[in-house]
């Protein structure tokens, strides 16, 4: 007997609590061009679920090393590429997730990150980068340089030129993914220096650098001499 299908739709009037609140599905039985973005978007929705039942008990875990270790676990979960999945689809998905996610950050720095407070795109002090939204690199503000990476990265991942299909990527275009994530990794660097505070409380409820780091470092996106942010897994702390 086929499996009913499951309708992702939020219809007028659903309360807050309902809100995305579909059966889960396992990927095998998502028919549908856009199956692994519902797919790992699933996997987010249950992913936040946990880190908040984990965040709760904090205090009672054994160690703060206890308590880093199973978060580390439910990200290596949300990461798990499952069988038979094409791996250049799995990367090209998540990256378009964390530009989702990553949207959530700017909204809570936009006040404190103006071009008055934060003239050049920064992470340290030693490290200044050039936007590459335009023809030739600009110095921007960070919070240009942030709107602007985003956007020029969501007109990317959506081009039908170099990603023309949801379900098989070209391998020319695989290349971009270390461009695109290490540009994004800028935007975790910046905030984590230069707003610390909105930075850490983001990181608390959402674990998303720590995540993304994971993800970079699993398919060699992100060059170990870029990552500036510390981190509980490599053995240090924030």
């Amino acid at each position: 007997m086929a499996a009913a299908a499951v309708v992702r739709r939020n219809r007028p009037g659903t309360t807050r609590e309902a809100f995305n609140n579909w059966p889960d599905q396992p990927l095998a039985d998502m028919d549908t061009t856009l199956a692994v973005q519902q797919f790992i978007q699933q996997g987010v929705r249950a992913h936040y679920a946990k880190l908040a039942e984990l965040l709760a008990k904090k205090a009672s875990f054994a160690s703060t090393e206890a308590y880093d270790e199973a978060v580390d676990r439910e990200i290596e979960l949300l990461l798990a590429l499952p069988e038979l999945q094409d791996a250049d689809v799995w990367q090209y998905e998540h990256l378009r997730q964390f530009c989702l996610e990553l949207n959530a950050l700017v909204l809570l720095i936009q006040d404190t990150c103006t071009p008055g407070s934060c003239p050049q795109m920064k992470a340290t002090d030693d490290l200044l980068y050039l936007c590459a939204a335009h023809k030739q690199p600009l110095e921007c503000s960070a919070i240009d340089y942030i709107v602007h990476t985003l956007d020029s990265i969501a007109a990317q991942l959506n081009s039908n030129k170099f990603f023309p299909s949801r379900v098989t990527i070209q391998k020319t275009s695989v290349k971009h993914f270390q461009a695109i994530a290490r540009r994004l990794y800028r935007i975790f660097a910046h905030t984590y220096f230069h707003h610390r505070q909105v930075y850490d409380k983001f990181e608390e409820q959402t674990q998303l650098t720590s995540r993304f780091v994971k993800f970079a470092k699993q398919y060699d996106l992100v060059p170990e001499s870029s990552m500036v942010i510390s981190h509980p897994s490599d053995g240090s702390s924030s």
